[in-house]
């Protein structure tokens, strides 16, 4: 993952300055919340959590089909 400098913030700061903060998400699209001087939190725009949740068809089918080759012994012992 790249991060933006600009998009890191303290988790002080995203607690009083939610607005501004909200502001920065919509801006560079997604915002770095550090605690403890670690990376925490991600703030990130619902269009773009709804996005990263996605999984194609085709990503779908060939973790579909690696697992049926994995396990096909198991299946060729239950269809008898």
């Amino acid at each position: 993952m790249t991060v933006d400098t600009n998009t890191i913030v303290s988790i002080s700061e995203a607690n009083q300055n939610f607005s501004q903060i909200a502001k920065m998400v919509d801006q560079y699209g997604q915002v770095i919340i550090m605690k403890n001087n670690v990376p925490k939190y991600v703030l990130t725009g619902f269009e773009q959590a709804d996005q990263s949740e996605a999984v194609s068809e085709a990503e779908l089918k060939k973790t579909s089909d690696k697992i049926k080759k994995r396990n096909q012994h198991i299946y060729e012992k239950l269809a008898k």
